[in-house]
């Protein structure tokens, strides 16, 4: 047995019959044509305190910070935000069609008439999303990154 630095996937056949390796979706491994023979153990993240720093009220306050903003970054994962304008007449068509986590933030623009709507949506909906909002009188519309969604 040997411990192995760097990218272990690429090993086997020349330099290993088999190897154990950590992976959360198992996608490196089919890339270089291995497969999943057992698994050896399943984990999940926990984040844990020590009850003397707990019972700190200023290192509570600390850790309770961090758990929510891990907490955060777990919840933006799969979400991108949108932003667009649209006349105030294609308002009502498109709040119809975003499947928002709650109603579309809308301010009112300088030029009168229109609207800019900023709205988070799952990733995985955007490419079908986007085309509609256009058709529906958007416009100037971007996608952006989430890096943390607190509830």
């Amino acid at each position: 047995m040997e411990f192995s630095w760097g990218a272990t996937e690429v090993k086997p056949p020349d330099l290993a019959d088999a190897i154990v390796e950590v992976t959360e979706t198992g996608s490196s491994l089919r890339a270089n044509k291995l497969r999943i023979v057992d698994t050896i153990l399943e984990s999940n993240t926990k984040l844990i305190a020590n009850k003397n720093s707990w019972n700190d009220p200023w290192k509570r306050e600390k850790i309770e910070n961090m758990a929510m903003l891990l907490q955060g970054a777990i919840n933006a994962q799969g979400k991108v935000g949108l932003k667009m304008n649209a006349p105030k007449s294609s308002l009502d068509k498109i709040i119809a069609i975003i499947p928002a986590l709650r109603q579309p933030t809308i301010s009112h623009l300088s030029e009168e008439g229109w609207v800019a709507l900023e709205v988070i949506v799952k990733e995985k909906i955007v490419r079908h999303l986007i085309p509609e909002l256009k058709r529906s009188g958007a416009e100037g519309i971007f996608e952006y990154d989430i890096n943390k969604l607190i509830d």
